[in-house]
């Protein structure tokens, strides 16, 4: 039972499965307390606002760092299941706790409480708390387009931490080389080494603050270098996300364009009271190897299959079958049995069907039956047949499947 209810809060507070609707409704209750949290906190910086809704915005402050705690604190509950590679449960909650986004959730609510032990740091800690905007990139996982740039960004980030630190080496040697040109010049300017940092960055940014800026004529040519470097730097790293995007524009389209299209075949089968497989998990069943489960449906929940599932009265399951190859149309037809068929208490190995006719299913009383030879045909029973031949009259009613 704990397994069950463990697995279910990791659904709604991690997955965020689209057709699950507790797990939206979770996900959009932390988007909006990090956005309605942020606009208060903006507003909380005019003078007259505060004045007259501070005490609004500190108990709705408590509210949103209450949700953040018991949100921290669910997830490293259910840490064991994200991380399922760790081998135990320990180290799970430990990956979880010392990974970006576990640093970023314990930010989230960790600096309110803080002031309560180190009075003297509260200005410090309040900076903190814009920390918790960034939970808000978790929506990745529902648009395909943000996807695609954080997809981009982890595939050239090897390129991009070349470039950063070119642009750190010249930062660095802009620095020294401005302040052996203009150190006699503005020895109060540029004093060491280090004073020429700020500068350099602004110039190879081609930000120029004009704050500290070179007055010899070696420095203004030097200066007109490192500018010239500094839109070719920046160029870079625009040429290498320009070129990772189109890539995996190319990549998508090209997968799209190749994939061959076939129809999936979908069957759902619904258990009921009696059937072999209630009580069951689905690791102990054997499927055709052409066969898939692709989804169960308890209680109103869609569930993804997993091997420790148990099967229970009631569930429908929907499996999906490759597409079978074949010259050959199979036409399958519908048959209803009537009152006065001549069918009606007759065996299968009785029945005249030819060689072209022949039963595949049976359906009585609601459930599907495999027929045998010795299977005796009701009243009522609606039959499958692969036929090649159309029945008429009263008896049989044929209907196209």
């Amino acid at each position: 039972m704990e397994t069950k209810s463990k697995k279910r809060i990791y659904e709604i507070v991690d997955v965020a499965a689209s057709d699950d609707r507790l797990s939206r409704i979770y996900d959009f209750v932390g988007a909006a307390a990090i956005l309605i949290n942020l606009i208060c906190n903006i507003l909380d910086t005019f003078a007259t606002v505060h004045t007259k809704f501070g005490r609004l915005f500190d108990g709705i402050e408590i509210i949103v760092v209450c949700f953040f705690l018991v949100d921290y604190a669910l997830r490293i509950y259910v840490a064991d299941l994200h991380f399922e590679k760790s081998s135990s449960e320990l180290k799970a909650k430990l990956s979880y706790i010392f990974s970006l986004s576990g640093i970023i959730d314990l930010l989230s609510f960790l600096p309110f409480f803080l002031p309560f032990f180190f009075p003297h740091g509260i200005e410090t800690f309040r900076m903190f708390r814009i920390i918790r905007i960034f939970r808000l990139f978790r929506i990745n996982t529902y648009y395909d387009s943000v996807s695609v740039i954080t997809g981009v960004l982890k595939e050239k980030k090897t390129q991009l931490m070349s470039s950063v630190f070119i642009l750190f080496v010249l930062v660095m040697a802009g620095s020294l080389c401005l302040y052996s040109i203009e150190h006699q010049a503005q020895p109060d300017v540029f004093d060491n080494a280090f004073s020429g940092v700020w500068w350099a960055v602004s110039t190879l940014l081609t930000v120029g603050y004009g704050d500290i800026y070179p007055i010899t004529t070696l420095g203004k040519f030097f200066s007109i270098l490192l500018t010239f470097t500094g839109v070719l730097l920046v160029a870079i790293p625009t040429g290498i996300l320009s070129a990772g995007f189109v890539e995996e524009y190319t990549r998508m389209k090209r997968t799209a364009d190749y994939i061959d299209e076939s129809k999936m075949s979908f069957i759902r089968v619904c258990l009921k009271k009696g059937d072999d497989w209630i009580g069951k998990t689905v690791d102990t069943l054997q499927f055709p190897h052409d066969m898939v489960l692709a989804a169960i449906q308890s209680e109103n929940q869609t569930i993804v299959p997993y091997k420790e599932y148990e099967f229970k009265e009631k569930d429908v399951i929907l499996f999906a079958a490759a597409p079978f190859q074949d010259d050959i149309a199979i036409d399958l037809k519908k048959v209803r049995v009537g009152s006065h068929s001549s069918w009606v208490n007759k065996r299968i190995k009785d029945l005249t069907l030819g060689d072209t006719t022949c039963i595949v299913l049976i359906e009585r009383n609601g459930r599907p039956l495999i027929p045998t030879v010795s299977t005796r045909i009701r009243e009522k029973d609606t039959i499958i047949l692969f036929t090649s031949e159309r029945f008429v009259g009263e008896e049989l009613v044929v209907e196209n499947q």
